[in-house]
């Protein structure tokens, strides 16, 4: 291995520095501009049809579609504690109360049995988290919305053109949230997008986005919004990675394809399934280090950190965070696939300017790291 293996860089080899260019020589460098309106028209369709709303990050978009569908104090919303930390703050900034459920041990997203158990009379909906680019089951969600008059909100930062069924993330549920942050599938440093199939939600979006000013009277503001917009100089950026999104995203499926064949069989590692109705749109490529004696999951990154190889731990389960977790022990219930997603993931380097020997090395070190005095064959989730 030669130098350090980042765990995430940016592809920026495409018409990038170009269009960011062409948006500054514009002098249109601000929310408003033709770049925009490119990505805005072009992602909507990407994603299957509907509309596209620029914002400024995944968090915003998440609080934005929140606001939009008048969540607020006294509210509950079902989200998984296996995910990133804005899923829950978005709950949180709107008043009202983030309810966490467990996720499926196989795909690692919302289980749906769980989500009928929480559900309770001050249930306003539900966000299913797209985890590490694999869609949750989307069709017993919606049923279970559907019975009990809910909506679901796709939370799809980490899944960007996944498909469920055939059908592209961010057409799926009511509203669809995006991040572009520079780790992301598709990027421009920081960014977001918020998509949805009725038009009856884009005015209020928009003026939502926009300080909740009147389209149609300047300066006059009707509503509390927000400053959420995206630059035309990001939107530049989005459009050239959009003309690439095809060669993006099957490089990555390549890379995890690469780290299956090589992990899956290996002593001490436990590999996500994948649903036989999922294409994903990888993320993260995570898998399980299983415990033994001397042998855990954060040894295991220290050693592979000395070696070069930089990874992460998967994320804290929301629901033992302080912010979070004395209204979770008053409800009760333990999330026992979620701890263990908690304690024992690992995600490891995934971008596409890693080479495929890059992947085998990544692959020799961490096989190394969790075989010593571990007989036996992997357990397949």
């Amino acid at each position: 291995m030669k130098g350090r293996i980042a765990i995430a860089e940016p592809d920026l080899s495409g018409l990038e520095e170009e269009y960011a260019l062409a948006a500054i020589r514009s002098r249109w460098i601000s929310s408003t501009g033709e770049f925009l309106d490119r990505f805005e028209r072009e992602f909507a369709a990407a994603c299957g049809g509907g509309e596209a709303i620029g914002v400024s990050n995944g968090t915003t978009a998440l609080h934005l579609a929140l606001e939009a569908l008048n969540v607020g104090p006294g509210d509950e919303v079902i989200v998984p504690s296996m995910t990133y930390i804005a899923t829950a703050n978005a709950v949180r900034y709107c008043g009202a109360e983030p309810v966490f459920v467990d996720v499926e041990p196989s795909t690692w997203c919302l289980d749906p049995a769980r989500v009928e158990e929480a559900i309770t009379p001050r249930t306003k909906g539900i966000i299913a988290v797209h985890l590490l680019g694999h869609p949750a089951d989307m069709d017993p969600l919606l049923d279970l919305a559907a019975v009990h008059g809910l909506w679901v909100v796709e939370d799809a930062a980490e899944a960007t053109f996944a498909t469920y069924k055939g059908r592209t993330t961010g057409s799926l549920g009511r509203i669809g949230t995006f991040s572009f942050y520079g780790n992301k599938v598709l990027t421009c440093g920081e960014g977001g997008a918020v998509t949805f199939q009725e038009r009856s939600l884009a005015t209020r979006l928009r003026m939502l986005r926009g300080q909740g000013m009147d389209p149609k009277r300047r300066y006059y503001f009707p509503i509390v919004g927000f400053n959420y917009r995206l630059t035309n100089v990001a939107a530049a950026i989005l459009c050239a990675q959009l003309e690439r999104r095809e060669a993006i995203v099957g490089r990555r499926r390549e890379i995890v394809a690469l780290y299956e064949s090589r992990l899956r069989g290996a002593a001490g590692i436990t590999l996500r399934a994948d649903a036989p109705w999922a294409v994903t749109s990888p993320w993260m490529f995570s898998a399980l280090v299983d415990p033994a004696p001397g042998i855990d999951r954060d040894g295991v990154a220290r050693r592979l950190a000395a070696e070069g190889v930089e990874t992460r731990p998967l994320f804290v389960p929301i629901h033992t965070l302080p912010p979070y977790r004395v209204d979770h022990a008053r409800r009760g219930g333990e999330l026992p696939v979620t701890a263990r997603l908690g304690s024992d993931g690992l995600m490891l380097p995934t971008h596409t300017l890693l080479s495929d020997a890059d992947v085998h090395d990544v692959c020799d070190r961490l096989i190394a790291a969790v075989a010593t005095g571990r007989p036996g064959r992997l357990r397949a989730a």
